[in-house]
């Protein structure tokens, strides 16, 4: 009977076979793991390159930020300065219309201290005949105490009017506003025959400002109107109010000659005058453009077919204000 075959020599074959594959994996093992070894010191790399730009930046931005408040500081301080010279601009506005009323004021002033005069003299007379009657001498001191508080009320408007003083905010009736200004250059209208025609709103017209600044604005009105009527035909300043929704109107006109079309442009830069030498500042509508502004509104020069018309809207006051600086 034949012996079966022995399947041992086969056998290191496959071994080495196995052997070899298991060593080639191992070698790609090897190599994976390198390849991952130089991506991590790459990774590495770069996020060491990240940080130290990171560092820069962050060094960078520290420089920025003090630039920064540097420069807020600076633009707070040179802000300052601002609110302060136009203070002293709006100051100067105001002492130089007083200076142009002062002519006017002192004939305002003058009717009632002739007045005085007059009620006083009729006691003393009275006093001198034996004529001492109660009633009369009553009724004639009644007389002169009213035209005192007059012209204490005239004074007292004028000193309030050229005060320098911290300009608050509160609420300020436009119309109220229109008229005190108006008395202030009653008489000054008045010795040139100027009429004035009020076409006033029924409405509660109050903004939210200052009433001395608000003032001005129209007593600079006023004044340019009465030089612009100086050689006009008719002489007649027309000043209306409204009110157009959150929004108060209000419209300035004069019958004079108007402002040449290649000046309007600049009838709001400053130390713009078309006056004389030594007849004008400049001042008056720069500043009024300027009140005007601080005060949330606008002011425009619009079309007219005979004199100047300034057309102004002011914002419609709504709630109680906070006590704050204005300019």
């Amino acid at each position: 009977m034949p012996a079966s075959p022995d399947p041992s020599p086969s056998r290191p074959d496959d071994e080495a076979v196995a052997l070899e594959e298991e060593v080639e994996q191992l070698r790609l093992r090897v190599r994976q793991g390198e390849e991952r070894r130089r991506a991590l010191i790459h990774i590495m790399g770069d996020l060491n390159e990240s940080n130290r730009r990171l560092g820069d930046q962050r060094k960078a931005m520290i420089h920025i930020m003090g630039d920064l408040r540097e420069t807020t500081q600076e633009m707070e301080r040179r802000e300052h300065e601002l609110r302060d010279k136009q203070e002293q601009l709006v100051q100067a506005g105001k002492l130089a219309t007083l200076g142009e009323l002062t002519t006017g004021v002192a004939h305002e002033l003058n009717n009632p201290l002739n007045n005085i005069g007059l009620y006083i003299g009729n006691v003393i007379d009275r006093v001198h005949l034996g004529k001492f009657d109660n009633a009369h001498v009553l009724a004639d001191l009644e007389k002169a105490m009213e035209q005192v508080r007059k012209a204490t009320e005239i004074i007292s408007h004028l000193r309030t009017f050229g005060r320098a003083a911290t300009v608050t905010v509160g609420r300020v009736d436009m119309d109220d506003v229109i008229e005190r200004a108006l008395s202030l250059m009653h008489e000054q209208l008045r010795l040139r025959a100027i009429e004035v025609e009020l076409d006033l709103s029924p409405d509660e017209l109050v903004v939210l400002g200052n009433p001395i600044q608000l003032e001005q604005v129209f007593i600079n009105l006023l004044t340019n109107a009465r030089d612009a009527l100086a050689e006009a035909p008719e002489r007649r300043i027309r000043i209306s109010s409204r009110l157009d929704g959150d929004e108060i109107q209000i419209a300035f006109a004069d019958s004079g000659g108007g402002i040449p079309e290649q000046i309007q442009s600049r009838i709001f830069d400053p130390f713009f005058t078309t006056k004389e030498v030594g007849a004008g500042t400049g001042l008056g509508l720069s500043i009024t453009y300027s009140i005007i502004k601080e005060h949330g509104g606008e002011i425009a020069l619009a079309a007219s077919p005979r004199g100047a018309l300034f057309e102004i809207a002011l914002p419609l006051a709504k709630e109680a204000p906070q006590q704050e600086p204005l300019l």
